[in-house]
């Protein structure tokens, strides 16, 4: 693959990264206002019934989830946001000057975005689990006549918003998720690009000992010169 056609797939999964990690952000944010800073990861509660009708009519919190849950999945989302508006403007720019990253950038991005592929699994993964027990949670492991879905427009009494929750969360899984495999993209591409620079590098030290080598060889005339000369 040329140097110019590497650096356009970067620069295209750098926008994809960019604009997963935008979907993602927004929905965690909205979701954030609406409970009140409360956090709907992990959190746990029952159906109470009422004191007459066996139906159950009120969903009580015993315990919400942890908040640096939250705000973790969030301050992924941003850090990913970031990178990739960096990385993706900075891959532009070498891409109209015709310019190729060094060994030591190419190494720098590999680092980077192996951190971010790191961080955005972790998050990605925290949101869907914790989600999970949230839905657990409200439909008591599905024994309620309604889904996860259905009991977002059903008010709750939790003295919140909770008419997206479920909205919300399914677009956030599904922008943390698709960063995450831009990103992925993103750090088998940066791995190749210093795997090439680095052979590169070799084919060049390789020509400069074998020019060294040539230059530093006698001639193979200049000893029959010589006994010539001396005969002479």
């Amino acid at each position: 693959m040329a140097m110019n056609n590497f650096l356009f797939a970067q620069c295209i999964l750098y926008f994809l990264a960019f604009l997963f990690s935008f979907i993602a952000v927004i929905p965690l944010s909205e979701n954030s206002a609406d409970f009140h800073g409360k956090c709907l990861l992990f959190t746990e509660g029952v159906w109470l019934s009422g004191n007459v009708s066996l139906e159950r009519e009120h969903f009580t919190v015993e315990e919400w989830g942890p908040e640096p849950a939250c705000r973790f999945s969030v301050f992924t989302g941003l850090v990913s946001l970031l990178a990739a508006a960096l990385q993706a403007w900075r891959s532009l720019f070498l891409i109209c000057k015709g310019h190729d990253d060094s060994f030591f950038y190419a190494f720098l991005n590999l680092l980077i975005s192996s951190f971010v592929v790191f961080v955005t699994f972790i998050a990605s993964t925290i949101v869907s689990v914790g989600f999970n027990m949230w839905c657990d949670a409200i439909t008591e492991k599905g024994s309620m006549p309604n889904s996860c879905e259905e009991l977002q427009d059903r008010d709750l009494e939790l003295n919140l918003e909770n008419s997206s929750f479920y909205d919300q969360f399914a677009i956030a899984q599904f922008g943390l998720w698709a960063s995450w495999l831009a990103w992925l993209g993103i750090t088998i591409l940066a791995f190749l690009k210093v795997y090439h620079n680095y052979r590169q590098e070799e084919l060049v030290d390789s020509l400069i000992q074998e020019k060294e080598h040539l230059i530093g060889k006698p001639s193979p005339r200049n000893p029959m010169h010589e006994e010539k000369s001396g005969m002479i």
